[in-house]
């Protein structure tokens, strides 16, 4: 049995264009445009490898920040990349029968199930599956913080020597990280040490979780946070936009708020802020259902809350009591 430990690129529409506003047959996070991939065997070898740009159908303008970041050009998706079905007929094919996958991360291979699914492609293929982050931190020093690929590598002392944000560069590197771990056990003990992650509340998609998106170029905490209340906050069943409660805190960044549509009723929203290069600000954001287990944690968190709310309010009160009529001042 071997292990598959690959990397994906995507394409995504910039907001407002055209192609953001596609009604596609399944909701999708980005379009895959490139997969790399590399084995590691069962004695935890590091063999051989796989790559393939893919020609995307759906989101066919390359969104410029992506196209910078990977270095992938909208003429090389054209004149190399194989449609989705032939790219994924290769792929399969080259990963063989009875095979674990891994990523480093939780998005690719969710995004590779959407975009199976938008194909119409089979996906049972893809059904063992495990984020090697949680393995990583499981073996190491046990937090359930998530750590960049860079990061894991300095921690074991592997110098980079393929590019960054590069699908089979990503894939290679992640594959020496994972040929240092005990996958075996890693595989065997994964269901604690994701129980462990997500109760932390450090980016994992919880069950009950329906959509996900990413915005851009936001001038600050504020204003990121005003859009997700405000113009941002749709329904993620009739777009229509929702009223807001109360952001809550959480750690890395994150917060949460519990956000109702008229006519669908209540969403929990999840977003993680990230400082971009140029100084702005970007948004992950996650929505979850009403009844969903990151729902019921707002809810205990809102409880917890509320005491000090009215405390704060009554102590205001009594404070304002005690000032003197302005016929005395």
């Amino acid at each position: 049995m071997d292990y598959i430990v690959f990397d994906m690129e995507w394409n995504q529409p910039w907001p407002g264009s055209p192609s953001s506003r596609k009604v596609l047959p399944v909701q999708i996070r980005g379009e895959i445009i490139q997969i790399g991939a590399v084995r590691v065997t069962e004695n935890q070898r590091v063999a051989d490898e796989f790559q393939v740009l893919i020609k995307p159908k759906y989101y066919r303008r390359l969104n410029k920040r992506v196209g910078k970041l990977t270095g992938i050009k909208e003429s090389q998706l054209r004149d190399e990349g194989l449609p989705m079905a032939e790219a994924m007929d290769a792929f399969r094919a080259w990963c063989g029968e009875n095979v674990i996958f891994l990523t480093w991360g939780f998005d690719d291979i969710t995004i590779l199930r959407e975009n199976l699914l938008l194909y119409g492609i089979d996906d049972s293929w893809v059904g063992r599956w495990y984020n090697a982050q949680m393995i990583f931190n499981a073996q190491t020093d046990g937090s359930n913080a998530q750590k960049a690929l860079k990061t894991a590598m300095e921690i074991f002392g592997i110098e980079a020597t393929r590019p960054a944000h590069d699908a089979l560069g990503d894939a290679y590197h992640t594959a020496l990280i994972c040929a240092k771990l005990d996958l075996k056990k890693g595989t065997q003990e994964y269901a604690e040490a994701l129980k462990s992650h997500v109760n932390g509340f450090h980016g994992a998609e919880l069950p009950g979780c329906i959509s996900r998106k990413v915005f851009y170029d936001y001038a600050d905490k504020r204003a990121a946070l005003a859009a997700m209340t405000g113009e941002e906050n749709l329904c993620p069943i009739c777009s229509r936009q929702m009223l807001g409660s109360r952001w809550f805190a959480q750690p890395g960044k994150r917060y949460m708020d519990l956000a109702t549509c008229p006519e669908h009723g209540k969403f929990l929203i999840r977003v993680r802020l990230s400082d971009q290069p140029d100084g702005t600000v970007r948004v992950s954001r996650l929505t979850y259902e009403a009844t969903s287990e990151a729902a019921e944690a707002y809810a205990r968190r809102a409880e917890k809350a509320e005491p000090e709310v009215r405390r704060s309010s009554s102590t205001r009160r009594r404070r304002r009591s005690k000032l003197p009529p302005p016929s005395q001042q």
